[in-house]
């Protein structure tokens, strides 16, 4: 088996102990050049938690990748819809799982929108 290169992706999941004062990180564990290895070895490496194997080379399984990361991170995406025309899928607003009520929406794009409106 050859050897793969590992890219870590620091700060994905920080969960604070107040008691130890200690942070405990997750990482996402990239493991690259899956085109060089058979399927069984494949198999092997998708057991390996926290980790998922991509081809950079041949951009092989990027897209499971971006999907992993932004579950890590526990984020969601947040889309526009102007009244009366179609949604607007090119520049969502990203905020945190848990903090997406519209004060929140509001206080990501301007903080003066949330003291506007009425909330």
């Amino acid at each position: 088996m050859l050897p793969l290169s590992r890219v870590y992706v620091p700060a994905i999941y920080v969960r604070l102990d107040p008691l130890l004062g200690r942070i405990y990180l997750t990482l996402v564990k990239v493991l690259n050049k899956i085109d060089a290895i058979s399927i069984e070895e494949l198999d092997l490496l998708y057991k390996i938690p926290n980790s998922v194997p991509i081809s950079s080379n041949e951009w092989l399984n990027v897209d499971e990748l971006i999907n992993k990361m932004w579950e890590a991170l526990d984020l969601v995406r947040v889309y526009t819809k102007p009244r009366g025309q179609a949604p607007d899928y090119s520049a969502p607003v990203v905020l945190k799982r848990g903090k997406c009520t519209v004060e929140d929406f509001c206080n990501a794009i301007h903080k003066e929108i949330a003291k506007q409106l009425k909330l």
